[in-house]
């Protein structure tokens, strides 16, 4: 029988493991961090890195960006 997943609930539940990743990380003196690139204007791909960049400040990650 095919079991129904709550998208959000599985998301809610990985950010908050990631984020308890990420701290110990932190204290070990290991932090954690992304880098993006985007080169142009193409709408679609700046709303995704900042999804990205949106999605790191929830959990603890720093995140550096630069648009050429």
């Amino acid at each position: 029988m095919a079991e129904l997943l709550d998208g959000e609930r599985v998301a809610a539940r990985m950010k908050m493991e990631l984020a308890d990743r990420v701290a110990r990380l932190n204290a070990m003196g290991r932090p954690v961090g992304l880098g993006t690139i985007l080169v142009g204007d193409d709408g679609p791909s700046a709303k995704y890195v900042a999804m990205k960049h949106s999605d790191c400040e929830e959990i603890g990650i720093t995140s550096h960006h630069v648009h050429l």
